[in-house]
């Protein structure tokens, strides 16, 4: 018996982002500039939750901002994996409050309508520092009212100081301006209900350098923030937005975003939209997602209760660090690398995620794992660098997610340079575009992680839960295939150097291999001919 392909249909994140601007642009918007910001701070200021949000009012408490769903999590000596949720940023007003008097040399933005120093040019002054009065602010009624920093600038927010789009504008930040730094804002409300799809409202148009640090973005639609090359985003709330709550995706006429860094964020409640039911298998939505990055660090964030997948890097991207990260009640994957390359997932907490996606696969007897961590046509590969060409998944703790660590390859996904249109199965690695080139899951090691399960705590009632795996589907498509037959399935299975060894198993743990039919005990997977696990413990 063999597994039916997992086809789903294209994210082409890029051909909207770049419809979307020449859009814009026809309708009198302007949007464009570069930059480069500070790093995070090394430590987290002293915090005192709080009930309250940024602009004074009452804030939805994130779900799990009372602490961890549970007792127990492991330290891991010399490594950075987090005992508690490392960055509980939203309503925290020590994280969040900015200055109360205006910084020396400020330049004092009054609560109100400040629509005319949007028409007047005063917000695209190069190095000005702007100081937000508390209070809320507003752009003016047109939906494409949005303020176009100049190089260097600085906007910071008083405590309760609030950027409010009011669902009349669409865009708060936009322009490639360079350097420019946002801090202590509160930034909501932009978009007109279900607008601003594949955009981003703070840095619409990924200026490099920018940097985003103590703010709160929430209840914005599409993403609240996109990312430039080397954007610094830190000690922000990136809440209950349409969308994402970040994503990242190459500037026009770039093939990349580079050096990115995420550290000490809350990413909770986005995907409020939910845009996979408004366009069905989109790939399009999550926590954050990265697009064509090379060189990006996401670490010691607390990514919870996303509707999708937590964390996401999605074609294309190379040298990706994902570590120390508390990633909590995703409905979907903890952490989805995709048709990429070079990665290090390392030292992070994954507790109950990808439960809603599991149960909905159950009920519909879908025997595909849906793991915490999914790796999809994707692994290490010198030609994308040497860095992590030996990629890792190491050091992580996951503790009750539907399943756990899954490598797969779509056997019928390669390139196919005249066939790419409208299909996501024809990508091309951006190095070689030649037909039959393969994103391959390949040069993983997955090491000494912690895996606990329990069947009763996830609520899984049949063997479709509880399973690591590493597998394909029967090559059947398209019709001039290279790769028809069990082709592929034999490689990644065991000639791709996938490999598991000395990790930790607490709970019914079993395994699938070669094809999603294969359930495979302890035992098995670790005899003739898979041979995995070595130096393991089970119990």
């Amino acid at each position: 018996m063999t597994s039916a392909p997992r086809r789903r249909l294209p994210d082409r994140s890029g051909a909207l982002l770049a419809a979307a601007l020449v859009v814009a642009l026809a309708a009198g918007v302007v949007v464009w500039r570069t930059a480069l910001g500070d790093d995070a701070p090394a430590a987290a200021p002293a915090v005192t939750p709080s009930t309250t949000a940024a602009g004074g009012g009452p804030t939805t408490a994130s779900p799990s901002a009372s602490g961890p769903t549970g007792p127990g999590i492991p330290a891991r000596p010399g490594s950075a994996r987090p005992t508690e949720p490392p960055a509980r940023v939203c309503g925290n007003a020590g994280v969040l409050d900015g200055p109360a008097t205006p910084p020396p040399g400020a330049l004092t933005v009054p609560a109100g309508d400040n629509g005319a120093l949007v028409a007047d040019g005063t917000f695209s002054r190069p190095g000005v520092t702007f100081w937000f009065a508390p209070g809320a602010h507003t752009l003016g009624d047109d939906a494409f009212a949005q303020i176009i920093p100049g190089d260097g600038a600085t906007f910071v927010g008083a405590p309760g100081a609030v950027l409010d789009g009011r669902r009349k504008n669409l865009y708060a930040f936009t322009q490639t301006a360079r350097d420019v730094t946002i801090e202590h804002l509160t930034i909501r409300g932009f978009g007109t209900g279900r607008s601003n799809n594949d955009e981003g409202v703070v840095n619409h148009d990924r200026g490099a350098g920018w940097t985003v640090r103590s703010s709160t973005l929430t209840d914005n639609d599409g993403a609240a923030l996109m990312l430039g090359s080397g954007s610094r985003t830190s000690w922000n709330c990136l809440s209950e937005n349409g969308q994402y709550g970040f994503s990242a995706f190459a500037a026009q006429g770039d093939t990349a975003v580079r050096d990115v860094v995420l550290d000490h964020n809350e990413i909770w409640g986005n995907n409020t939209d939910d845009w996979e039911r408004l366009r069905d298998g989109c790939g399009c939505t999550g926590g954050g997602k990265l697009w064509a990055t090379e060189t990006a660090v996401l670490t010691a964030n607390y990514v919870h209760d996303n509707r999708g997948a937590g964390l996401w890097a999605d074609t294309n991207n190379r040298d990706v660090r994902i570590e120390g990260n508390w990633i909590e009640g995703n409905d979907n994957e903890a952490v989805f690398y995709e048709v990429s390359f070079n990665f290090r997932i390392a030292d992070n907490v994954m507790l109950r995620n990808a439960i809603v996606k599991g149960r909905q696969f159950q009920k519909a007897g879908d025997a595909f794992p849906v793991g915490a961590v999914y790796v999809s046509e994707a692994g290490g590969d010198a030609r994308a660098g040497d860095r992590f060409a030996r990629s890792e998944i190491v050091g992580n703790y996951l503790r009750d997610n539907w399943d756990g660590v899954v490598l797969w390859e779509n056997a019928d996904r390669f390139c196919r340079p005249a066939d790419e249109d409208g299909d996501v199965t024809a990508t091309c690695p951006w190095f070689r575009r030649v037909f039959g080139e393969r994103f391959r899951t390949q040069n993983v090691a997955v090491r000494d992680n912690d895996f606990v399960f329990s069947r009763k705590a996830v609520g899984c009632t049949t063997s479709l839960c509880g399973r690591n795996a590493v597998f394909s589907n029967y090559g059947t498509w398209p019709e001039n295939s290279p790769y028809k037959g069990d082709v592929v399935q034999s490689a990644v299975t065991f000639a791709q150097r996938n490999v598991w060894r000395a990790n930790r198993y607490t709970g019914p743990w079993h395994f699938t291999a070669f094809d999603a039919s294969r359930d495979l005990t302890a035992d098995q997977w670790r005899a003739a001919p898979y041979r995995q696990d070595a130096g393991s413990t089970f119990g």
